[in-house]
Parts: C-alpha cells; sequence; structure tokens
C-alpha cells in the first residue's frame, strides 16, 4: 500500500494534520482539502486517489454533499469522520455509499487500521473472479452485479457484503462473523450496521431479496 493516495477532507486544520502524520508514517500520500468545494475539486482533478476521509460538517458543501457528488462518477472507499451517530445520520450516509462511519473524538491508530482494512478488501476485490448464483452475477474484477440480466448499483460495503453471503451460500452467519469478515476485526460497531446494509442489499436486489434469510438472534444466511 506504500504510496496510496488518501484525500483528507476536514476544514479544521490541526485535525487534517493530526490524521496525515500518522498516515504519513504508514508511508501513505495525503492530500487535503479545508472545505467540501475543494474536496470535490481536488477528487475530479486527481484520477488515482484510493480512498477518501471525510468530514460531515463542514463548510461550502458538507460531507453528504461532496458523497453524493463523488458517487456519480466513482466508488472509491470513503470513510466518514462524524461528531453525531445517530441511526438516522447513518442511515443517510450508508444510502450515499459511505463505507465506514467514524465518531469524534477517535484514536488516530484505529483510523489507520480501518484505512488499511478498506483498502485491503478494495485491492482484493480487483482479482478477477466472477461468481453466479440464483440469476444473480457477480464480476469481482469489474465490481459489477447483474440480477437476471440488469445491472444494479450497490455501494462499496454492499457489494462486499452480497460477495460474503454469495461465497457463503446455505452457511449460517452469525452477526459477529459477518463484522468480522466484511468489515474485518479493526471495527468497532454494532449489529445495527450489518442489519442497514441487508436491509438496503434486499431493496437493491429486487425479488432476489429473499435470498437472504434473517435468522432471528442470530445473523442471516443467502439461500436460493
Amino acid at each position: 500500500m506504500e504510496g496510496t493516495k488518501i484525500l483528507v477532507v476536514d476544514d479544521e486544520s490541526r485535525m487534517r494534520k493530526l490524521v496525515k502524520d500518522f498516515l504519513v508514517k504508514e508511508n501513505f500520500s495525503v492530500l487535503e482539502a479545508q472545505d467540501g468545494e475543494q474536496a470535490v475539486d481536488i477528487f475530479m482533478s486527481t484520477k488515482d486517489i484510493s480512498l477518501i476521509i471525510l468530514d460531515v460538517m463542514m463548510p461550502k458543501l458538507d460531507g453528504y454533499g461532496v458523497a453524493e457528488e463523488i458517487r456519480k462518477i466513482s466508488k472509491v472507499p470513503i470513510i466518514m469522520l462524524t461528531a453525531k451517530s445517530s441511526e438516522r445520520d447513518e442511515i443517510h450516509g450508508f444510502e450515499l455509499g459511505i463505507d465506514e462511519y467514524i465518531t469524534k473524538p477517535f484514536s488516530p491508530k484505529i483510523l489507520v487500521a480501518r484505512v488499511q482494512a478498506v483498502l485491503r478488501r478494495s485491492m482484493s476485490g480487483q482479482e478477477e473472479n466472477t461468481i453466479s448464483c440464483g440469476g444473480i452475477n457477480m464480476d469481482i474484477s469489474a465490481h459489477k452485479v447483474m440480477v437476471d440480466n440488469e445491472e444494479i448499483e450497490l455501494s462499496y460495503k454492499e457489494f462486499e457484503l452480497l460477495n460474503y453471503f454469495l461465497v457463503n451460500q446455505g452457511v449460517a452467519l452469525s452477526r459477529e462473523k459477518i463484522l468480522n469478515n466484511v468489515w474485518n476485526y479493526d471495527y468497532f460497531g454494532d449489529a445495527r450496521t450489518i442489519d442497514t446494509h441487508v436491509k438496503k442489499l434486499r431493496s437493491k436486489l429486487g425479488s432476489k431479496g429473499d435470498y437472504i434469510k434473517t435468522i432471528w438472534g442470530m445473523g442471516y444466511k443467502f439461500e436460493v
């Protein structure tokens, strides 16, 4: 991951410096933006950004507005920094394709661990591979999903979750196991994160969403 380019977006210069210093220690290349409009401009003019760390509350254009603009053209992983952690805010972010939430104040070491985990999943997803099941076809290398020969748009995390379900067809998966494998061991969240993503994934899969069975008190199972 050495030299991997990350865009850090925050209107507080001290916060940008804190995050940048820890990322640079891990040999990441860091770009900075001090408001939402500048973030969009930098992303549009720099084509090899691998991940965005994005604050919610910013002048000119807030984090959600930035995410909405970027999602029009890219599925680049986005980690959102927020002082708010209400369920409504998180759901809104997930609907826009946010991959991770980190609530302020946070440990910079945890942030770096999350960055590394997201990038590992992103890079492993570039391996050439296809999975087909029950009218669902996943092209892993192209990050493309077809349902009954019609393409559907999934966020990075929804794509990873569907991939995990397809690879583990017929297996009862606890929420803890899903967190450990899709969000990785360094994710400090709760079950509602999974439930929110499952709800969105079911909706996007249409009738195929019924393949994702709820196992009450435990988790989920993908079964055709």
